[in-house]
C-alpha cells in the first residue's frame, strides 16, 4: 500500500504514547520542539511526518546527507505549525465533519484504489494504523478542506478576460498534432521466410483490395479475413498521432485522402491494407474547446497565492517558539 499511499498530504497522525525509547542520537522522543499558541509540536511528531513523506527513517535521512535532513525537517516543521494553526482555526470555527462524511470520504478512497474494506484494514494494519486512528485522519483531512474552502476558495473570482488573456497567451499550449483515423485489415504471417506464403497473402490481400474498390464494405470484409487488432469492430483502430506512425506508413497515408484504401503494405511479419477514415489537421484548440482547463489552471493559482497569504497572517497574529 505505500506505493499508493492512502493517507492524504496533509493528514497527520498524533501516535499514542508520550514517552518512547531514547533514539540512536540519544534524543528523547517527547521533546517538545516547537510551541504554537497552546499546542505543541514533539520530536516523535516531527520524526512520524518525517517518516510519512520521505518514507525514511530520520537518522538514515541524515546519514545519507545532512544537508538535506535539516532541510527536511525544517519544511515539514513548518508543515506541522500550519496544522496546528489551522487545527485552531477549526475550533473557532465550529468546524467539524460528520461520520457520514468520513464514510463517504473512505468509500471514495476505496473506489479509487479498488480496495475492499478488508484490504484497507489489512493495509492499515501492516502501516501499524488502527481503524479508527484512520477515520479520525480522515476526519481531520476533510475539517481542513472545509477550512480552505470557508477561509479561502470561497473568495476566488476569476473573471472571464482573465482567462481569454490566458489563452491568447500561451497559446503554443492548446496547439494540437495531427491525427488520423484509420482502420485495417492485417494477413498474419506464420513464416516471415517461406516466400510461397508471402507470394499467397499477397495475391489475397490484393484480392480483398479489389473487392473493396469494387464497393464491398471495408468493415464486413475485415470481420471476416483480418487477423489484427480492431477485427470484430470492422477493422477500426481508432485516431492516431502521426507522430506515432512509423515513417514508412506516414508517407503512405501523406497520399491519401478521407476514405481511400492502400494498396497492400508488405510488413515481417504480416501484409496490411489500411483504410484512411478521417484526418485531424494540427492547428490552434478553439477557446472553448480548453476554457474550463484555463479556468481550473488559474483558479489553482490563486488558491495557492491566497493560501500562502492566509496561513501568512496566521502566523504573524500566532505565538510561536521553535525549540531546537
Amino acid at each position: 500500500m505505500r506505493g499508493s499511499r492512502i493517507f492524504p498530504l496533509l493528514v497527520y497522525l498524533l501516535m499514542s504514547g508520550f514517552f518512547c525509547q531514547v533514539s540512536i542520537s540519544a534524543e528523547i522522543c517527547n521533546r517538545v520542539v516547537a510551541i504554537v499558541n497552546s499546542e505543541v509540536i514533539t520530536l516523535h511528531e516531527l520524526n512520524a511526518k518525517i517518516r510519512e513523506l520521505t518514507g525514511l527513517e530520520p537518522t538514515d535521512l541524515r546519514i545519507q546527507d545532512e544537508k538535506t535532513y535539516l532541510e527536511t525537517r525544517r519544511k515539514t516543521l513548518d508543515l506541522l505549525i500550519d496544522e496546528k494553526i489551522a487545527l485552531e482555526k477549526i475550533r473557532e470555527l465550529g468546524i467539524e465533519a460528520s461520520p457520514e462524511e468520513v464514510d463517504g470520504a473512505i468509500e471514495r478512497i476505496k473506489e479509487a484504489n479498488r480496495l475492499t474494506h478488508e484490504d484497507l484494514v489489512s493495509g492499515l494494519e501492516r502501516e501499524g494504523v488502527n481503524y479508527e486512528t484512520y477515520r479520525e485522519s480522515i476526519k481531520s483531512d476533510l475539517e481542513r478542506r472545509d477550512l480552505l474552502n470557508f477561509e479561502v476558495k470561497s473568495r476566488i473570482i476569476i473573471r472571464e478576460e482573465k482567462i481569454r488573456e490566458y489563452y491568447e497567451q500561451h497559446k503554443d499550449e492548446f496547439r494540437s498534432e495531427e491525427k488520423v483515423h484509420l482502420a485495417a485489415i492485417l494477413l498474419r504471417q506464420e513464416d516471415p521466410s517461406n516466400q510461397d506464403e508471402t507470394r499467397f497473402l499477397l495475391g489475397k490481400a490484393r484480392e480483398i483490395v479489389a473487392r473493396l474498390k469494387s464497393g464491398e464494405d471495408f468493415g464486413e470484409l475485415a470481420r471476416k479475413f483480418s487477423q489484427g487488432p480492431g477485427a470484430e469492430e470492422g477493422g477500426d483502430l481508432g485516431f492516431f498521432k502521426t507522430s506515432q506512425l512509423d515513417p514508412e506508413l506516414i508517407e503512405i497515408i501523406k497520399k491519401m485522402s478521407a476514405g481511400d484504401i492502400s494498396e497492400p503494405i508488405v510488413r515481417p511479419s504480416s501484409i496490411q491494407i489500411i483504410r484512411l477514415e478521417e484526418e485531424e489537421e494540427k492547428g490552434l484548440k478553439p477557446f472553448g474547446e480548453v476554457r474550463d482547463a484555463i479556468y481550473g489552471i488559474l483558479y489553482q493559482e490563486e488558491v495557492n497565492k491566497m493560501y500562502s497569504s492566509w496561513t501568512k497572517k496566521l502566523r504573524e497574529s500566532a505565538y510561536m517558539k521553535i525549540i531546537f
